[in-house]
């Protein structure tokens, strides 16, 4: 969707923002197709370098997107609608509320199919429930189907308690969709609350520490990437990241785990090793701690190359799609959306979708923010819940 007279926000940010979501799609959808195989098999269906081009579904022509794709995309318009209450109707709940609300929407789109959920039938608040691919099950995470079964019924469009533990999970479930807290609020010098309140989206369904401080690890890294406050490194990035996070959890017992991984991983991105032999003394991905921990490996090994990270950030033996999700979301920042080679960008499924809501976490927050969200196609958007076609505001 375009925007028309707003300020050069827009266009100072729009290139990496679009470039951190359709770069996430981009992993998620390279990486789905070999997400459970063993590397032998990778390697004798795909050959000696493994999967290079999408492995298409025969039935759409299009590289399909996980379930990571999709709560990402669940939990930006999520935001966007608690932002918007908020601003224009005093709204008092979090906007993590919103977001609690949004995925689940998710969940009724993996339990029903598209067309059988009517307005009269279930209140709603994200526009995506309008989008027929969004319905589509690719095998989401059994941890994220039932947190929010858990919680559904817990509460009737309350805001949930999401500090109660509910499972032991560290599952990579929550740091696949918390990019767009970076997006929308990373602006800003001091990031502890925004790398704070990213870990706790991924508390919603993930109530490890292992399963959150990740997560706000990812959150900071995303926001300086996109917004920097002065001209620092990627390295310098994940240590001021480290640092910020020893701050904000620096009483929780499993801090020490993710410093270690961290600090592995900026070892082994500068040793002679090949990539596989790193990756495989990182682990798999099945777990936040690894996930993050992959997707900065590949990232500072192929920060100007983002085929060649998305590439090696999915051909191992582990979480594929996550992790190719997740190392999509930092390298698309990095190199924006401009950069990604069009390869990627073809026959991708929902880069409309995609692209939209990047758009939107974009222009949002702008100079412009009250003039963008009291627009009557907005507001039908984020405050109806209803998806809108347009040719632009």
């Amino acid at each position: 969707m375009v925007y028309e007279g707003i300020d050069d926000n827009k266009e100072k940010y729009i290139d990496k923002i679009q470039g951190c979501m359709i770069g996430g799609a981009v992993g998620d959808a390279l990486g789905y197709p070999i997400e459970f195989m063993k590397e032998d098999a990778i390697w004798n269906k795909y050959g000696p370098k493994g999967i290079t081009t999408y492995d298409k579904d025969k039935r759409s022509g299009k590289a399909l997107v996980s379930d990571d794709t999709q709560m990402s995309l669940f939990t930006a318009t999520g935001l966007l609608s608690g932002e918007t209450k908020r601003y224009l109707e005093g709204a008092q709940e979090p906007t993590i509320a919103y977001v609690f609300e949004a995925c689940k929407d998710w969940l009724a789109t993996q339990e029903v199919p598209y067309g059988t959920i009517k307005a009269a039938d279930e209140n709603h608040i994200s526009w995506l429930m309008d989008v027929p691919e969004l319905y589509a099950q690719r095998v989401p995470g059994n941890t994220c189907i039932t947190a929010m079964k858990e919680l559904k019924y817990q509460s009737q469009r309350g805001y949930p308690d999401i500090f109660i533990k509910r499972n032991d999970s560290k599952g990579a479930g929550g740091i696949m969709r918390v990019a767009p807290y970076a997006l929308y609020y990373g602006n800003q010098e001091n990031l502890e609350m925004v790398d704070k309140v990213g870990g706790e989206t991924a508390m919603i369904t993930h109530c490890h520490s292992l399963g959150y401080i990740p997560a706000a690890f990812l959150t900071h890294v995303i926001s300086r990437i996109i917004y920097p406050q002065k001209e620092m490194t990627l390295e310098e990035i994940i240590i001021e990241a480290r640092d910020t996070i020893t701050k904000i959890y620096a009483d929780d017992d499993y801090l020490h785990t993710v410093l270690k991984s961290v600090n592995q991983v900026l070892h082994l991105a500068e040793n002679g090793n090949d990539d596989l032999t790193n990756i495989h003394q990182i682990g798999e991905g099945w777990v936040a701690e690894e996930t993050l921990a992959i997707a900065l490996y590949c990232t500072l090994r192929h920060r100007n190359d983002f085929s060649e990270g998305i590439i090696t950030s999915v051909n191992h033996k582990g979480d594929s799609d996550t992790t190719g999700a997740v190392t999509g979301n930092i390298l698309g920042a990095i190199n924006g959306y401009k950069a990604i080679d069009s390869k990627w960008k073809e026959n991708l499924e929902i880069p409309d979708v995609i692209l939209e809501v990047a758009d939107d976490l974009c222009v949002g927050n702008c100079k412009e923010k009250e003039d963008i969200l009291r627009n009557s196609l907005w507001k039908t958007k984020y405050i109806d819940g209803k998806r809108i076609i347009t040719e632009g505001i």
